[in-house]
C-alpha cells in the first residue's frame, strides 16, 4: 500500500533506556510511513495546518480528535484522509495500532482517494470525501 501517515495520536511515556514507543512505531514495524506531529514540528500547530501539511506531503492523518473530520467536511476538501480512532484511546499503543493493520486492507482504497475512515472496538464506518452523504458500515475483521 501507498498510503503514508501523520500521527497525532498519544505515545506511550518512555523510560530513560528505552526509545519512545507508541502506533507510530507499531505501524512502522509492520512497514508503513508514519511520523509523528512532534516528529515534523507540529505538536503544537492548529488542525488546519496538521491537515495542509498532511495534504502537501500526500499522507493521511491518523487522529482520535474528531475535530479533523469536522473541518474536511466543512471545506468540501477531497484529501487529506484522515483515520479517526475512536474508544480505542485508553488502549495500549500495540492494541491501537494492531486494530488499524487489520482495517487498513479493506480501507486503503478508499484512504487513497480521501476518505474519513472511523475505527472503533466493534466496527469500522467510511465516508468519501468530499462528503455526500454516503456511508459505508462494515464490521472489523476477527
Amino acid at each position: 500500500m501507498s498510503v503514508s501517515y501523520l500521527s497525532g495520536l498519544p505515545r506511550e511515556i518512555p523510560s530513560r533506556q528505552q526509545p519512545v514507543a507508541g502506533p507510530c512505531r507499531n505501524l512502522r514495524v509492520a512497514g508503513h510511513d508514519v511520523s509523528h506531529v512532534r516528529e515534523v514540528g507540529l505538536q503544537a500547530a492548529a488542525d488546519e495546518v496538521v491537515l495542509a501539511s498532511a495534504q502537501s506531503e500526500q499522507r493521511v492523518v491518523i487522529s482520535a480528535d474528531t475535530d479533523f473530520g469536522t473541518l474536511l467536511s466543512r471545506s468540501g476538501a477531497k484529501l487529506p484522509s484522515v483515520l479517526l480512532i475512536r474508544r480505542l484511546a485508553g488502549r495500549r499503543a500495540a492494541e491501537q495500532a494492531a486494530t488499524i493493520l487489520a482495517n487498513l486492507p479493506a480501507a486503503a482504497e478508499d484512504l487513497e482517494a480521501g476518505a474519513i475512515v472511523v475505527l472503533t472496538d466493534e466496527w469500522v464506518r467510511i465516508r468519501r470525501l468530499p462528503m455526500s452523504g454516503q456511508t459505508n458500515h462494515g464490521k472489523l475483521p476477527n
